[in-house]
This record gives structure tokens, C-alpha cells and sequence, in this order.
């Protein structure tokens, strides 16, 4: 009898926890700083923990923990046993808690300066930042990394929370300045709220309750500001942006755009435009799992289906027809290097922007920011958690708006193309104008008419291998017979184009990527006059002749390896370049001490150390003649 009536309450208390508003905050600061602890404090404090996950935090704390007697609470964050083991946090932690006002979701990120990229992460997906200081130690390098990252992630309410402050005697004298070193650094970031609380996670002074330790302090406990800070999210109020994930076509008579809308609001009878072709329509209907809607807005997933048959697929982007994204492939960004190898100007990577993904490269690295002094320094390439303000070209025009108007179409990641890690994090500033003014000519006079004249396919055949590998003996025999039946052809070495075309680059890796970059441009203009182009360089890294490869058509790039063993190569050294290099009189020499990277799928391998410079030029006019490049 009384089921009912118990029922009723558990209904209650479901539908009025749905009504809390939702507050997304992370912590971060440096190792040891008491971050887990922190978030173990607030899960244990406010009741939101079983008996035997209480009774698992007693025994963990006895064998793993560093509270002495007491409980660790950062042992119910710190999960993983790697983590236990060498007392560090190495991954975003996700824990939710709620209290009668309100509903969290708390990100635990990392304090080692090599996980800064998931202290981006968990920026990414915040409101607020609680940024912890060590009251013994004040403002550390992480201190000034995250705070500059928040800023730049967009993040407007910052707790600056001063914690371990037990163990300066509850100091109101160091707690004070911390906090004046803290807004003095951070004045320029555009915080709208900053609120500095003096704390002990461990004995829990200004978390949950005022703590009659700090009596000099007048502001509120943690929870109590987390529990009261005005952060509702402006993404309705932003331009309607819709990343279409998906085209639903479940039959003839339905074609819908699917995705989650990642700003604004539509509502049916709204005017769209498909921001990459330019085409515009209305919207007919909006449809969700529960129905059709008159309206919708960020965050929602849906299905729009719009009045004219307009084109659109995977990664276009759906607006409104009068606050339209800008569409260029080139921008200026701020970028975060989150990987070991470095960022190198020119290099092919992949970009994720909203649903699409494209090739990109950054095309200029304007300066690098130093986080102690925030000065903008020179810099040819980006190492580890370096933060940069870099121009970027894309291979084809994206959809965009600068990140501090739509941060959800103004957020990207970096993706390397040979191993698929993510290894760099981006916010788009603003698009370069003169992107736009620069259009293809159309002409009358084609590549096939071109190469037609010559009787031949145009090709690039690209030689790679060791510095005296034999790669351009092979080159020089191989055109040579190929002069001799009538071919037009070109060949580019490299040791002649650095006596002009690339005379400004020297050898670093950087430099080296630059060097491939132009001499592909060269070739495909080459390739597009008809030519047959042999291209001889060492060209030392995958990523570069993979960018080349993707710049010519289909069967017009073939890689050819002519596989030299380092003893052969070096053997031969008519230029004495190995001696000196072993010497130490030549840097960033390949084979030495900067890597060659083999070729994992070339057409054509070359026995260079047995086979003769004559046979391998042969070799390859037969692969020609077998395949159709001499007609």
C-alpha cells in the first residue's frame, strides 16, 4: 500500500535533480598540489559515497596513501594503478556530485608538464577553473601555463584556490601574496569573475563550510561559490551553427541533415545558408528522437530537413542565412603543441574542425609565447606544450568563425597523418583576407594537350634514398635515355635547386621540410607543363613525400627507393660529407645524426650497394615503357 506513495517521492526527487542547473568545472594547477584531494574532499563531504566505496578508500589509504592516519582522499580520483604507484595523475578524471542547487561534473587533470594536453581537454569542455597554488610554494610555471590555456580556451571564472594553507599556519600574510602575484600576471586575460580562497584540502577548511582556521577571510567556502557563481552558457545567444554529421536518407521521400547543434537556436521557417557552397534554403521541419520541434537550440541533437533540394554531406556546415561562418582555407590561430616531436612549418598534418576533417599546414609560426613572462619570442618550430600564434592553410576552404564569437566552430585539433595521435589543439583568431582574393585561372591550354604534344603521360619520379645512395647518377642515366627517345623531361637535384631556389634553407629539420615542400610545388607545375620530372633528393621524411605524392593526380607521383646500406653510402663519400659529419663538423646530417625514413610502400626499390647505377636506370624505363608513361 504504501508503494505508491514511494513512488510518487522517487519521481519527485528525479524531476526536480533534472531541473539543477549543470555546472562543468575542472582543477588544475602543479603535481602535488592537492587537486585529487580537493575533489575527494568534496565527493566524501558531500555524502556521495557507498559503504563499500568508503570501506575500499580505508584500506587504499593505509597501503597507498600519504595522509598518515588519516584518509587520502585522492586515492578515489586516483584510479588507475599507474597512477597509485608513482603518486602522479596521468589522465582527466571525470567525477559528478551534486547538491540541492546544483549539479557537477568535476575534471581532474594533470599536474606534469607533459599532460598539459589533457589539461586542454578538460578546459575544453568547462565552465570554470579551479586553479590550485601550494600556499609553501606560490606561482609555479604550471601556475602561469594553465591560467594563460584557460584564457585562451575561453574560460571566464577562475577560483584561484590557495591550498595546503595548514601548512603555513593559515598565513593570511601568504595567502595575500599569492593572490597579488596571481591577478598581477593574469590581469590581461579577461577573467570576469576571479575568486582567491584560502584552503586545506586535507582537513578541509573552506570547502564545504567557512572554516574558523582563516577568520580573516570574508569570502565564501568552495562549494558555497561553485554553488552560487553565474555561468549559464551563451551558446544559444551565439549565431546557429549546425555541423552536419550525418545525411539521413532512410528512403525516396526523406533527406534529412543530421547533428548537434553547436550554437543558436533554429526554429522551422528560419533561412539557412550551407556555408561552404553558399546555397540557401528554410528549414521545413526539425526532427528528434521524441518528435518534431518548432525549435531547438545548442546542444540539442537533430535532424533538419530544409524546403529545396540543396547539397550538402559530412562536414558542411548548416547557419543562419544572415550571421554566416567565414570560408577560407587559410587563418591565423593560436595553437597548443601537445606531442615529443616537434611541430615543423610546411609539414602535412590533419585538422578536425567541427565534423570535417582536411589537410592542413601551418604556414608561419609568427612567434611562440613565453608562459613566465608572457613575451612573444621568435620560433622556427614548437616543442612540447609550447603555445604559438601560427598562420594556417588548409588544402581545401572550411567553414569557420573565430573562436572568441563560436567557440564551437572556432576549436581544432591537429592530427598526425602517419600515426593518427592527436598532436596539437587550436582556436581560430580570425581568417587571412587574402585568402580570398586569390582564385585559379582558368586556361585554355590543358595538361593532357600538353602532354599529349610529347607522346607522353606526365609523371614525377621521385629518387629518394642516402646522401650517396646513388640517386642522382641514377637520375642523370635514367634522363639521359630517356632524351635519347625523343622525351621531354626535367631534373631536379638537390644540391643544384639549394643554389637558388632554396638557397635560404640550411639543415635542420624545419629547413628540410621547407626544402621538399618547394621542390613538389616546382614538380607538380612541372607535371602540369606535361613533363616527365626526376626529382633526386634525399627527402628524408615519410610525411614530406606523402605531401607530394597527394599534390600530383592519380599515377602521376612514383616513389623510387634506391635502397643504399649506410656502410655502402658512406663508403663511397665522394664529397667527404660522412667524414666530416662523423667529425662532428656537420649537423642534422642524415644517416649521422638526423633519421632517414625509409620508404614503407615505394614502386620501384633499387639494390643500390649490388646493383649498377646503368641497371637501375633501366629498371625504371622499364617500369615507364610497362606502364604507359611513354606512348
Amino acid at each position: 500500500m504504501n508503494e505508491a506513495p514511494a513512488h510518487s517521492a522517487f519521481a519527485d526527487y528525479l524531476a526536480a535533480h533534472e531541473q539543477k542547473s549543470l555546472l562543468r568545472f575542472l582543477t588544475c594547477g602543479s603535481v602535488d598540489d592537492g587537486k585529487s584531494t580537493l575533489i575527494g574532499r568534496l565527493l566524501y563531504d558531500t555524502k556521495l559515497l557507498f559503504e563499500d566505496q568508503l570501506a575500499t578508500l580505508a584500506s587504499d589509504s593505509r597501503k597507498h596513501g600519504t595522509a598518515g592516519e588519516d584518509l587520502d582522499f585522492a586515492l578515489l580520483v586516483d584510479g588507475l594503478a599507474a597512477e597509485r604507484e608513482q603518486g602522479i595523475t596521468i589522465d582527466v578524471a571525470y567525477r559528478f556530485f551534486a547538491t540541492d542547487r546544483r549539479k557537477f561534473i568535476v575534471a581532474d587533470t594533470p599536474g606534469h608538464e607533459q599532460y598539459t594536453r589533457n589539461m586542454a581537454t578538460g578546459a575544453s569542455n568547462s565552465d570554470l577553473a579551479v586553479i590550485l597554488v601550494d600556499a609553501r610554494k606560490g606561482i609555479l610555471t604550471q601556475t602561469r601555463r594553465h591560467s594563460f590555456i584557460v584564457s585562451l580556451l575561453g574560460l571566464k571564472h577562475v577560483v584561484l584556490a590557495v591550498n595546503k594553507i595548514d601548512l603555513v599556519d593559515y598565513s593570511q600574510q601568504v595567502f595575500e601574496e599569492i593572490v597579488a602575484a596571481y591577478r598581477n600576471f593574469a590581469s590581461d586575460f579577461g577573467f570576469e569573475t576571479l575568486v582567491p580562497i584560502p584552503l586545506s584540502a586535507r582537513h578541509g577548511d573552506n570547502v564545504i563550510e567557512k572554516s574558523t582556521n582563516t577568520a580573516w577571510y570574508e569570502g565564501p567556502s568552495l562549494l558555497q561559490h561553485l554553488d552560487t557563481v553565474e555561468v549559464e552558457s551563451e551558446a544559444r545567444a551565439r549565431p546557429f551553427r549546425l555541423p552536419v554529421q550525418w545525411v539521413n536518407r532512410p528512403d525516396l521521400n526523406f533527406r534529412g541533415f543530421s547533428g548537434t547543434i553547436a550554437s543558436g537556436v533554429v526554429r522551422v521557417g528560419d533561412a539557412v545558408v550551407v556555408a561552404g557552397s553558399g546555397a540557401t534554403s528554410e528549414i521545413a521541419s526539425i526532427v528528434t528522437q521524441d518528435g518534431l520541434l518548432a525549435e531547438a537550440g545548442a546542444g540539442e541533437a537533430v535532424t533538419v530537413t530544409l524546403r529545396d533540394e540543396i547539397d550538402a554531406s559530412r562536414g558542411d556546415v548548416i547557419a543562419a542565412a544572415d550571421a554566416r561562418p567565414e570560408v577560407s582555407d587559410q587563418f591565423a590561430a593560436h595553437l597548443i603543441w601537445m606531442h615529443e616531436e616537434p611541430l615543423l612549418p610546411g609539414r602535412p598534418y590533419l585538422m578536425k574542425i567541427g565534423s570535417r576533417t582536411v589537410g592542413v599546414s601551418v604556414t608561419e609560426i609568427k612567434h611562440r609565447v613565453d608562459v613566465n613572462t608572457f613575451q612573444k619570442l621568435a620560433a622556427k618550430t614548437l616543442a612540447l606544450n609550447d603555445v604559438a600564434v601560427v598562420n594556417i592553410a588548409t588544402h581545401d576552404p572550411i567553414a569557420f568563425d573565430p573562436y572568441a564569437k563560436v567557440p564551437q566552430t572556432g576549436a581544432f585539433i591537429v592530427i598526425d597523418r602517419m600515426t593518427n595521435q592527436t598532436v596539437g589543439a587550436g582556436m581560430v583568431d580570425f581568417g587571412l583576407r587574402r585568402a580570398t582574393n586569390v582564385h585559379w585561372q582558368a586556361l585554355d591550354v590543358s595538361k593532357d594537350s600538353r602532354a599529349a604534344l610529347k607522346r607522353q603521360r606526365p609523371v614525377v619520379l621521385w629518387f629518394t634514398g642516402l646522401s650517396g645512395a646513388g640517386k642522382s647518377t641514377i637520375a642523370n642515366l635514367l634522363e639521359k635515355r630517356l632524351n635519347a627517345l625523343g622525351r621531354h623531361t626535367y631534373l631536379l637535384d638537390g644540391d643544384n635547386v639549394r643554389h637558388g631556389l632554396n638557397k635560404d634553407l640550411g639543415f635542420t629539420d624545419a629547413d628540410r621540410v621547407e626544402n621538399i615542400r618547394r621542390v613538389a610545388e616546382v614538380s607538380r607545375l612541372f607535371v602540369d607543363a606535361g613533363l616527365i620530372v626526376l626529382v633526386s633528393f634525399i627527402s628524408p621524411f615519410r610525411a614530406e613525400r606523402q605531401m607530394a605524392r597527394e599534390l600530383m593526380g592519380d599515377g602521376e607521383f612514383v616513389e623510387i627507393f634506391v635502397d643504399t646500406p649506410l656502410e655502402v653510402a658512406e663508403g663511397r663519400d665522394v664529397k667527404g660529407l660522412y667524414k666530416r659529419a662523423r667529425a662532428g663538423q656537420i649537423k642534422n646530417f642524415t644517416g649521422i645524426d638526423s633519421p632517414y625514413e625509409a620508404p614503407l610502400g615505394a614502386e620501384i626499390t633499387i639494390a643500390g650497394g649490388a646493383l649498377s647505377p646503368e641497371a637501375g636506370a633501366e629498371e625504371v624505363l622499364a617500369f615507364l615503357l610497362e606502364r604507359g608513361y611513354l606512348t
